[in-house]
């Protein structure tokens, strides 16, 4: 619903609430009050409030309420503001955002130590701060910098490639000494195919020694950090929860055994697409941990060393295990026999081929009524039969994603496998079908099915499909429902079993 839809709403609800004798219309939005209008106002973007700013006096008045300046995108590449220039943001900070402030996204050209300085001397209830270099060049001179927020809990930067931040860092080590939670956001997603020099652009050692207090630590995509960085911050923040390294291909987990022996809290470990060796993770004494969280998905792990972990982990409840060639039935059958999966709540076997269906169907059989996320997608052999069978089971199940992209010499009979779904799976929130559209078999009462799902599976936020006719139907009858967000393609979302992470809120970064 867009910002004209949300107050023409408003006000047919307001002139319904007034109607006059003679039946005629009396009340109108002007005289609507205004704490109503500022409640509307906070479902707007910054950019809508910045429209509705320019239609009378009023709502200006409403638009600029401070209370509505509380999270504030800078970056207009990513749905933010466009600010025109320093002297403009200056006066935003002063006369706009003051004391409410508590989130705010800086881009390079934006972040200089005058800014820096406002920031710090009228916002200081600023605890969440993202500053993004990554399509840096060349920072400003922050040599006369004297201030920086200092009731920061969270920050986070993105780096750049080439610009080295020590000049920068040096002068903001003396105030996030109360950071709880800091991400790093490297550059993987720009590299090319050709090997470049690797510049390590943060001193991540004197980092570590001013922030002590940091409780989630996300390095995410960075080229140079290895395991030695690992190391560094885990002797100096003994409050750590949890650690991400996502995407840090130097990483092999030499790291792991001194980590957990220092960080005694660390209760969730993400290691996608890092280079762990089976040999450093197999000396880690897992069953002395408090590990309750891991993402070891497309790690080339050994079959050996999966069974030696998932058998001494002693109380994990979300697991990540995807893109593992190694990850086969006897693991899976160890892991049951075990007992370990007692606590398992999540679990994403993504494109993990060399898993049975007969497998995954007794693992699910015993344990799939405590589940609350469950991903077997990229697996061409698990079909709608095997789901169609164990649905009756995840009857507490909140993440289901399945299908695979892969065009199948099967077909996906989608109107069943709905209908099933909305019979025993009542509590859903996320659903993901990959499955290939010119696999998709459903018929002209197909919209029974889809009504069935809407109507039974209330709590449904995200329904995720690729993009085709099946995908046209279903939207189309959500949309019909006023339920608009729902519906959504695999090109542009995708579902996964994080949102079931204790520390889900604090790993978002944008």
């Amino acid at each position: 619903m867009d910002s004209w839809a949300l107050i023409d709403v408003a006000a047919s609800a307001a002139a319904r609430d007034d109607i006059g004798g003679k039946g005629k219309v009396k009340t109108t939005i002007e005289k609507m009050p205004d704490k109503v209008l500022l409640n509307i106002f906070s479902y707007l973007s910054h950019r809508e409030i910045c429209r509705m700013a320019t239609v009378c006096k009023k709502w200006r008045v409403i638009a600029y309420d401070t209370r509505l300046w509380k999270n504030v995108s800078l970056r207009p590449e990513i749905s933010g503001l466009h600010v025109g220039s320093l002297e403009s943001l200056l006066a935003l900070i002063s006369i706009r955002f003051g004391p409410t402030l508590r989130y705010i996204e800086l881009p390079i050209e934006l972040i200089t130590h005058t800014v820096l300085h406002e920031l710090a001397s009228k916002c200081p209830n600023l605890t969440h701060m993202l500053l993004d270099f990554s399509t840096a060049m060349q920072l400003h001179d922050f040599s006369e910098m004297q201030a920086f927020p200092a009731k920061l809990k969270y920050l986070c930067i993105c780096l750049s490639e080439v610009i080295f931040m020590e000049g920068f860092m040096r002068k903001i080590y003396n105030f996030i000494n109360g950071l709880e939670i800091l991400h790093l956001i490297g550059t993987y997603e720009k590299v090319e195919e050709e090997e470049e020099e690797i510049y390590e652009v943060i001193n991540v050692h004197k980092l570590k020694q001013a922030t002590p207090n940091l409780r989630v630590i996300n390095l995410y995509g960075i080229n140079f950090v290895d395991d030695s960085h690992i190391e560094a911050f885990s002797s100096n923040c003994i409050q750590l929860e949890c650690l991400a390294v996502n995407f840090c291909a130097k990483v092999n987990g030499s790291c792991l055994k001194n980590v957990f022996a220092r960080s005694k809290r660390l209760r969730c470990l993400l290691m996608n697409q890092t280079n762990l060796v089976s040999e450093h993770v197999m000396q880690v004494e897992w069953e002395k941990t408090s590990l309750q969280e891991l993402d070891i998905t497309a790690t080339d792990l050994s079959t050996e060393c999966l069974i030696d972990m998932l058998t001494r982990i002693p109380s994990l409840r979300f697991l990540a295990a995807g893109q593992l060639n190694s990850f086969n039935d006897s693991v899976l059958k160890a892991y049951m026999e075990s007992g370990n999966v007692r606590n398992l709540i999540a679990l994403d076997l993504d494109s993990s081929d060399n898993l049975t269906d007969d497998a995954l169907h007794k693992f699910l059989s015993r344990f799939g009524s405590q589940l609350w996320g469950l991903g077997l997608s990229g697996m061409p052999h698990i079909t709608d039969q095997l789901w169609q069978s164990v649905l009756p089971i995840l009857t507490n199940a909140k993440i289901l994603i399945m299908g695979t992209q892969e065009r199948l010499g099967v077909n996906i009979h989608v109107d069943q496998l709905m209908d099933g779904i909305a019979n025993n799976v009542p509590n859903l929130e996320r659903l993901e079908l990959r499955w290939d559209p010119e696999n998709l078999r459903f018929s002209d009462k197909s919209q029974k099915a889809i009504d069935i799902l809407r109507v039974k599976c209330l709590k449904l936020r995200c329904l995720t499909l690729s993009d085709g006719r099946y995908y046209e139907t279903t939207k189309a009858n959500f949309e019909r429902a006023d339920r608009t967000t729902v519906v959504r393609t695999t090109t542009s979302c995708r579902v996964s079993n994080y949102y079931l992470l204790y520390n889900y809120k604090d790993l978002i970064f944008n």
